[in-house]
């Protein structure tokens, strides 16, 4: 699927986020909504060969939410 009209090549600094907001609720019928797929929970032990570099450990580490 293509989009014919092209992408503006500017942004418009007058855009604000009620703008957008808006565009959003109007696309919204649009989007097909998937069906709820819920993942069951995979024990730590089963994880195996995963490599998180320290830079993003110490990011996530970082987060109030996760550190």
């Amino acid at each position: 699927m293509t989009n014919s009209t092209p992408a503006p090549a500017f942004r418009d600094p007058d855009f604000t986020l009620a703008q957008l907001r808006g565009d959003c609720v109007r696309m919204a019928p649009h989007w097909p909504v998937a069906a709820r797929v819920v993942a069951a929970p995979v024990p730590p032990s089963s994880i195996r060969g995963v490599v998180v570099p320290a830079a993003s450990v110490r990011l996530v580490r970082g987060l109030p939410g996760y550190g």
